[in-house]
């Protein structure tokens, strides 16, 4: 019988896919495909959840067949993501208009990265200031004890490790075993042996023009190939939003959002303030924050749904580009950086967040001014290398909480609520990439405003 029960729900979303596929058909715009996939799969997961529950069998092995549409897009998306960041990088030196504001463009972006991360961290402090958040009192389950016993095992390598320790792990002893994404720190180790790969190219093309030129000719082809593969994938978006908002509706414990609901809504509120100063900055460049919306949605959604800032990357570049007339080079910049440097969600407002609240058990007043202070300047710095992927908050809030001598049990306190928080926090991470890459682009003149003010978003 549940195997039935099972064949029954793969059937329904095959023809949910069926759906979506002829909309493509007939020239449904891109963004609507996919708001499509969203609220149909907000739907069928619920029903889901209604009948069967989370932990029944029929919704696990269902799932599981889910899995093949939701995380194999994902999966594909990864698959591209770390040739994506080596090839831009690179490819960002040999445009030869980048590379005469290379030093201005790379410091606008890290610093925009950087100042968005303070801030986000600010406010988060904020926010559990006043929702008054307190971790002493939150009780631990069987899950919860087995996600601290596993976060024991991580903590090791981040325990006991000073600011300038975490800093050299960035850098990469073997980049082919970061170019595998082996390390937390691997997509910052891969940026920084690619700009050590580009500014040698800036050295052949000065000494030896015709080598130098042959080089940018063989990167641009990889990187049109590439490119080419990113829109085949893209194609499979609105499928892949389907099925993960399926699986999020259907296996969350609504109970346990419930309990710690007090946590979630200081967590987004916190989220959507960020956001909001976004779209502040966007607007002190004089451009539209309305259109930074519209055009940003599609992109934002994804990365809402599949809760992971690295596979959004090539949405995120697509986007720039196309929707927002920023330079391809200050994209791939931007972009590639905002996977490691300075997420917003995941390296700043959760780390302070978790930080304000088990600040009392280790005896200290979280009000403090030096405290707080202190935590902004940690959470910056720690923000350097957290990984694009599902658990760098995990990873960021490690850092932070063991730099500053504070309890990690907190971290697998609140597993329960972790997905659904984690969605807000890589769509504000994604939001913050696109934010420095826009900025930087009209900071330097390199921003297409007619682009930016077109009506159109972008089409895979």
């Amino acid at each position: 019988m549940n195997t039935f029960l099972v064949i029954i729900n793969v059937v329904v979303l095959l023809l949910l896919i069926f759906g979506l596929f002829i909309m493509q058909k007939k020239h449904v715009s891109f963004s609507k495909r996919v708001f499509a996939g969203l609220g149909l799969g907000l739907i069928f997961g619920f029903i889901i959840h209604l009948i069967y529950g989370t932990t029944s069998k029929v919704t696990i092995n269902t799932i599981d067949w889910f899995n093949i549409v939701g995380s194999g897009y994902v999966k594909l998306l990864q698959m591209v993501v770390m040739p994506l960041v080596f090839i831009s990088i690179v490819g960002a030196f040999t445009k030869l208009k980048l590379t005469k504001n290379l030093g201005k463009i790379s410091f606008l972006v890290i610093g925009i990265l950087l100042g968005t991360t303070a801030i986000s961290a600010a406010v988060g402090i904020g926010s559990a200031l006043s929702f008054n958040l307190d971790g002493i009192h939150l009780s631990q389950g069987e899950a919860e004890a087995a996600r601290n016993a596993e976060l024991q095992e991580k903590v090791v390598g981040v325990q006991g490790m000073t600011i300038p320790q975490q800093i050299i792990e960035l850098f990469p002893s073997n980049p082919f075993q970061d170019l595998t994404g082996a390390r937390p720190t691997s997509t910052i180790a891969v940026v920084i042996f690619a700009a050590f790969v580009g500014i040698a190219f800036l050295g052949v093309k000065r000494k030896d023009p015709e080598h130098g030129e042959f080089f940018a000719k063989i990167i641009d082809t990889i990187y049109a190939i590439i490119m080419r593969i990113v829109t085949l994938i893209l194609r499979l978006t609105p499928y892949g939003v389907l099925a993960l908002i399926t699986k999020v509706t259907a296996t969350s414990d609504y109970g346990a959002i419930a309990k710690l609901g007090k946590f979630v809504i200081a967590s987004y509120v916190a989220l959507i303030i960020m956001f909001i100063i976004h779209l502040l900055l966007i607007a002190l460049v004089k451009l539209s924050p309305v259109k930074y919306v519209r055009k940003a949605l599609p992109t934002l959604t994804f990365a809402f749904t599949s809760r992971s800032s690295a596979g959004t990357l090539p949405l995120n570049i697509k986007t720039q580009t196309s929707s927002f007339g920023v330079s391809e080079g200050i994209a791939n910049f931007a972009g590639s950086f905002g996977l490691s440097i300075g997420q917003n969600g995941c390296a700043g407002i959760y780390p302070a967040m978790l930080a304000i609240m088990v600040a009392p058990s280790a005896g200290i007043n979280p009000m403090d001014p030096s405290f707080i202070v202190t935590l902004i300047i940690v959470v910056a710095i720690s923000s350097f290398g957290v990984a694009g992927v599902g658990g760098g908050a995990t990873f960021a809030a490690l850092i932070v909480l063991s730099v500053l001598n504070l309890p990690i049990a907190i971290v697998g306190l609140l597993i329960s609520v972790e997905p659904l928080i984690d969605m807000g926090r890589t769509a504000l991470n994604v939001s913050g990439s696109m934010t420095a890459g826009i900025l930087t682009g009209k900071v330097t003149g390199e921003l297409d405003k007619e682009v930016y003010q077109q009506h159109k978003t972008i089409e895979a």
